[in-house]
C-alpha cells in the first residue's frame, strides 16, 4: 500500500494554512468526531483530514470551527448551466434531455490533470458568486424544463448536505439528480448521499494504485467499494468515465485489467466513457490523448463483454454511438453529445430484435441537442 506524502499533495496542504474567515456564514455537518488531542476529525472520506479551531480540511470548504466540521459553501455555486445530459456524460439516462448543472468549488482529490482546475481548486471567494437555494435551483430546473439536476464541475461529495437538501427540493417536482463524482467518500456518507442520487457518473481513473497515490493524492480501493456499493445496493443508474493520459493510464494491459473488473464486479451493462485528456493544471508536459487509444481502449472493452463502450470528447459517430449488444443493429446514433439515429421502442427495446437496452428510457429521445445554455438564479 502507498502512503501519501505531503509533497504529493502539496497545493491541497496549503489550503490548510488558509483560515476559516471568523464572520462567514457556515453550515453544521454531520461526519465527524472529536480527538483525544482536541482536533477534530472529519469522517466524511477517506482523507480523515484532522483539524485544529479554525483550520479547514483538504478540500478547503469543510473546516474545524467551534469544535465541529463545518461546511463553507452551503447555497453559494460557481455558476448554473443547461446542458446535454451527455455531458456528464450519461448515454444510457434519459437521453437528449436536458440537465440542469452547478457546483460549487474544492475538491477533496488533489489531481495533477484535472481539467475543471479553476473550480476545483479555487480558494477564492468570487468563484462563488451565484446564490441560491435548494427549492430555488428545483424551481429553475422545473421553469427550464430540465428533467435532472446534476451536481457537477467540482465533486458534490464535499457539499454533500447542500447536494441533499437541493435533492429533496427536485424530488417533490419530480426532477431527477445526477451525481458527477469520484467516488472518493466514507461507508456512512456514501449511504446517505445516494438515497437521494438517480443516477451517477463516477470517475474510475485508473486501475492502478500508483496512479491514484502519484496524480490524485488519494487511493483506489475506496473508489471500488463506491462503485460495488452503487451497483449491488442501490437504484442509481451507473455509469463510468476514464479520463485516458498518455503514459499514465493508457496501457492495454491496465485496460485489460479494468474492463475485466468491471464485468465480473459491476456487470456487462454499466456503459464505460474513454474519454480524451487535454494538457492542464500541473500536466501541461503530456500531449492529448490519440483518438485510436480511445478507440484501443473501446475494442478491449467490447472483447471483455462490456455491452456500452464509448469514446469521449472526441467526434466519432461510431464509437460514440450505442449498439445492440444482441444484433449489432444502430441504436443511438451520437457524435459527441448531438443525438442522430434513434432505434429504440418507448420503453428501450431494439426495434430490430427486441433485446432491451440497459438505461433509464422515457419514451423517445429528447430533443435538446449538444447547446450549453448559462443561467441565472438567485
Amino acid at each position: 500500500m502507498y502512503h501519501i506524502q505531503a509533497s504529493d499533495i502539496s497545493y491541497h496542504e496549503s489550503m490548510t494554512d488558509v483560515p476559516l474567515e471568523t464572520d462567514q456564514v457556515t453550515t453544521p455537518t454531520q461526519y465527524w468526531h472529536l480527538l483525544d488531542d482536541g482536533r477534530v476529525q472529519c469522517d466524511l472520506c477517506p482523507r480523515h483530514c484532522k483539524l485544529k479551531e479554525g483550520k479547514r480540511g483538504l478540500c478547503f470548504v469543510r473546516g474545524c470551527q467551534h469544535g465541529q466540521i463545518v461546511l463553507t459553501t452551503y447555497g453559494r455555486s460557481s455558476g448554473f448551466c443547461i446542458d446535454p445530459i451527455e455531458k456528464k456524460p450519461l448515454n444510457h439516462f434519459l437521453p437528449g434531455t436536458p440537465v440542469l448543472s452547478f457546483g460549487t468549488a474544492g475538491c477533496n482529490l488533489a489531481c495533477k490533470f484535472c481539467q475543471n482546475w479553476d473550480i476545483s481548486k479555487s480558494r477564492e471567494n468570487d468563484t462563488l458568486a451565484s446564490t441560491a437555494s435548494p427549492e430555488q435551483i428545483a424551481s429553475a430546473a422545473q421553469r427550464h424544463q430540465c428533467r435532472s439536476v446534476a451536481y457537477t464541475y467540482n465533486d458534490p461529495v464535499i457539499f454533500l448536505e447542500y447536494a441533499i437538501d437541493v435533492a429533496q427540493a427536485c424530488r417533490e417536482k419530480d426532477i431527477a439528480s445526477v451525481a458527477v463524482t469520484a467516488g472518493y467518500i466514507d461507508e456512512q456518507p456514501r449511504e446517505q448521499f445516494f438515497r437521494y442520487m438517480d443516477a451517477a457518473n463516477v470517475d474510475l481513473k485508473a486501475f492502478t494504485e500508483r496512479f491514484y497515490y502519484k496524480l490524485t493524492g488519494g487511493h483506489l480501493q475506496p473508489v471500488l467499494e463506491t462503485l460495488q456499493y452503487l451497483k449491488h445496493e442501490t437504484n442509481v443508474w451507473l455509469e463510468l468515465t476514464t479520463l485516458v493520459i498518455p503514459g499514465e493510464n493508457d496501457s492495454e494491459a491496465e485496460f485489460e485489467e479494468m474492463t475485466q473488473w468491471v464485468v465480473e464486479k459491476l456487470g456487462p451493462d454499466v456503459p464505460m466513457h474513454f474519454t480524451a485528456f487535454h494538457p492542464d493544471w500541473k500536466m501541461l508536459d503530456r500531449p492529448p490523448t490519440s483518438h485510436q487509444s480511445l478507440i484501443d481502449a473501446v475494442r478491449i472493452a467490447r472483447r471483455n463483454g462490456v455491452h456500452y463502450a464509448y469514446a469521449g470528447n472526441v467526434h466519432d459517430a461510431h464509437y460514440g454511438s450505442t449498439w445492440c449488444h444482441s444484433c449489432g443493429e444502430l441504436l443511438i446514433e451520437r457524435d459527441w453529445y448531438q443525438l442522430g439515429q434513434w432505434n429504440l421502442t418507448d420503453e428501450g427495446c431494439c426495434t430490430n430484435c427486441g433485446t432491451q437496452c440497459a438505461g433509464v428510457f422515457d419514451g423517445p429521445a429528447g430533443t435538446w441537442g449538444g447547446r450549453r445554455q448559462p443561467i441565472q438564479i438567485s
